[in-house]
């Protein structure tokens, strides 16, 4: 017991002596901040002991040269007087404030061999956390409203964006919720998709109208809107066509085959003869006896119903304002309609066990041309989604 309190001790010392020489080689390395979150983790838990003064002699250091760096980085900024430095002066701000919260709940710390407390100088950053976050609430605002009155979908989803992240830090600034709007839907791109028909076929409208139906996709995203019918009051950047080129669809056939299956079984025992017909005996005089095996037989009359129907068609992407075709993909499905079904004559048990299931199946009617392209759908669906997801209006 005393071997494994010893080495368990041992492994915990070296542990902590990684844990440290972390924390220094990020303190030498200047990420004073992640120095600070290592050396609260360590703290949390026995921050009086010995084995974590280490720790503490670390964070007080990382503490004081992270406060100077960003006060030196502050001075600098406010000379600049560029209002573009606005959300980096309020985020250091945020940053020597969150700093000092993340320590507070651990002190005090002692110094043990100093025989005091480990010193962490705190300011009072509220003043300055309001007067940065107005200066960046108006520098937002501005920018962001002076990017809406362009002509450019880029310039209304950087818009949007600075118009998102101050409402994220100033909630109910002006107007900026409807301006949000605003920038949302003059950068989004209004796609109108429809299908069209090039072959010399009817394809039913039930199955355009679940092709189209892109509620069930899922593809909107926040910059990309599908329309399969046109809105009043939105002005279509682009086109997704789906072209069906060709249908075919194969005559209905049923194919028939005989032929013989032979199993195998064992059909009980049987005493053992030698060549001359008579009983071979064991030492004791008995008569041996071996399995006997018998052979059944079936004749097999295999039927095979089959339809196949193909549907090849590709799809378009039209610049509506260029009137150019952006890109194009082929694609297609294919729909076989099968059933198998056999009689036999003899014993059904000659055929092999996952055979024996079509002996009690029947013919069905062929599904009709309409129904075979229709079949072709979900396939058609998960091809056309994948088209669109690969291949974004704007990446």
């Amino acid at each position: 017991m005393q071997k494994i309190t010893f080495l368990v001790s041992i492994l915990f010392l070296a542990l902590s002596s990684c844990g440290v020489k972390t924390t220094q080689s990020m303190l030498s390395d200047g990420n004073y901040d992640g120095a600070i979150d290592r050396a609260v983790e360590a703290l949390r838990t026995k921050k009086d002991s010995k084995g974590k003064q280490d720790y503490v002699y670390l964070l007080e250091e990382a503490f004081a040269k992270a406060k100077d760096r960003d006060l030196r980085n502050l001075e600098m900024l406010n000379k600049e007087g560029n209002p573009a430095n606005a959300e980096r002066i309020y985020n250091t701000y945020l940053q020597l404030n969150n700093r000092q919260e993340k320590i507070r709940p651990i002190l005090p710390l002692p110094l043990l061999k100093q025989g005091k407390n480990a010193y962490f100088p705190f300011d009072n950053y509220s003043n300055e956390l309001v007067s940065s976050k107005n200066a960046l609430s108006k520098y937002l605002y501005e920018n962001a409203s002076s990017l809406l009155k362009s002509n450019n979908k880029m310039d209304f989803r950087k818009a949007y964006d600075d118009f998102a992240y101050l409402e994220s830090i100033n909630p109910g600034y002006k107007n900026t919720k409807k301006l949000m709007d605003d920038a949302l839907f003059k950068g989004t791109d209004f796609v109108d998709v429809y299908a069209k028909n090039e072959t010399n076929m009817v394809i039913p409208k039930m199955l355009q109208d679940d092709l189209l139906d892109f509620k069930t996709f899922g593809l909107n995203d926040k910059w990309t809107v599908y329309h399969s019918a046109r809105q009043k009051n939105v002005t279509y950047d682009y086109s997704l066509i789906l072209n069906f080129r060709q249908i075919a669809i194969s005559p209905e056939q049923i194919k028939e085959k005989e032929f013989i299956k032979e199993r195998q079984v064992k059909d009980g025992v049987k005493t053992l003869l030698d060549g001359r017909g008579r009983p071979v005996k064991d030492s004791l005089g008995k008569e041996i006896k071996v399995e006997n095996y018998k052979i059944l037989r079936a004749t097999v009359y295999e039927f095979r119903q089959f339809k196949s129907c193909l549907v090849t068609a590709k799809v378009d992407y039209v610049d509506l304002k260029s009137n150019q075709l952006v890109q194009t993909f082929p694609i297609s499905s294919e729909y076989i309609f099968e059933n198998i079904y056999s009689k036999y004559k003899g014993d059904r048990n000659a055929c092999e066990d996952n055979y024996i299931q079509y002996f009690g199946k029947r013919a069905v009617p062929f599904p009709n041309n309409e129904q075979m392209v229709y079949d072709t759908g979900e396939d058609l669906k998960a091809k056309l989604k994948d088209i669109i997801v690969r291949n974004k209006i704007r990446r």
